[in-house]
């Protein structure tokens, strides 16, 4: 692992357990085992760091995860969607980047206007629009009877949205959390299917 990218992954650490004010410059040099100096050979400073954590972190969620712009394939069955949604909320799950960096951005979201725009596009709007489209997309294959797609996508969603963030408080339910996550999928499509 490179310096910068130390750098980058004791800043998100630190910012998720202290949040980004009552992280210093100082800090993460000493966390990171360099001088506070040797820092701004890798970033103009802290808000520089905060910046490109963002975009490592929004590149590596729209790349393993999606978006409302990146939906990918529509599945051609429900199990085939089940399967997806559950390998998708796994990796944003277990992701130690992705994790954290939910973590900050639920603590920050109050204090920083981007940083509440992120978190309403991950956790509400971004997720619900992608979920639309795809459910829009099992209408129109004949697998979902049809309906108000961005209901279904709220339907679908929020109770996912709700257990990430009980797996972040209490990371030994996800276990659990998981089960349950897949027990609402199959009961959605029992409720919809066509």
């Amino acid at each position: 692992m490179s310096t910068k990218e130390k750098i980058l992954e004791t800043a998100l650490t630190l910012f998720a357990e202290n949040g980004y004010n009552g992280t210093s410059m100082e800090q993460i040099a000493q966390d990171v085992g360099i001088k506070a100096p040797s820092l701004y050979k890798h970033f103009k400073g802290k808000e520089d760091i905060l910046n490109t954590l963002i975009d490592t972190a929004e590149n590596r969620y729209e790349e393993n995860f999606g978006s409302d712009k990146n939906i990918g394939k529509i599945p051609n069955s429900i199990d085939e969607f089940i399967h997806e949604t559950v390998e998708k909320i796994r990796f944003t799950m277990s992701d130690p980047m992705i994790r954290k960096m939910r973590i900050f951005l639920v603590q920050e979201q109050f204090r920083n206007e981007r940083l509440a725009e992120i978190t309403t596009r991950h956790q509400i709007e971004g997720i619900q629009k992608m979920y639309q489209a795809i459910i829009e997309g099992m209408m129109q294959k004949g697998i979902l009877a049809k309906g108000d797609s961005a209901l279904l996508a709220l339907e679908i969603t929020a109770p996912v949205v709700i257990l990430l963030s009980k797996v972040d408080r209490q990371p030994n339910c996800k276990k659990e959390s998981l089960k349950i996550i897949q027990k609402h999928l199959q009961h959605f499509f029992e409720t919809y299917k066509k």
